[in-house]
């Protein structure tokens, strides 16, 4: 699976920004799909997961509340839905994929890797 990231930008404090992961090579429903990001200074963390079904979600308690993750398998594409961010949401976003049909919180579970999209939010 080849995974292209996107949607990444610079938005104020309180703004709003979608983020795309788009998959191509295999059978994209049957992979479980994450996102994480990594700010700078700090290790890679999870943000967000969906399973293969879009059934099962979860996030990180640092975004609950305020980020969506759903996916359309149709079109072989994950989404992020990012509201109310914050300064402290500052990084640069990848999305993963895992030949399971579930998506853990863990990054060594995770089989593909985006090449990633930065998000800068300012005060």
């Amino acid at each position: 699976v080849q995974l292209q990231a996107s949607g990444g930008g610079l938005v104020q404090a309180g703004g709003s920004l979608r983020l795309s992961c788009a998959a191509s090579g295999r059978t994209f429903s049957n992979y479980g799909v994450g996102w994480f990001r990594r700010a700078p200074g700090k290790e890679r963390e999870f943000v967000a997961g969906i399973n293969w079904s879009a059934t099962t979600t979860n996030y990180a308690d640092s975004v609950k509340g305020r980020f969506t993750i759903s996916r359309d398998n149709g079109k072989n594409t994950v989404y992020l839905q990012m509201n109310s961010l914050k300064p402290e949401d500052t990084a640069v976003y990848y999305c993963a994929a895992r030949a399971g049909r579930f998506a853990p919180a863990i990054v060594s579970l995770y089989d593909y890797w985006g090449q990633g999209t930065l998000v800068t939010v300012s005060s």
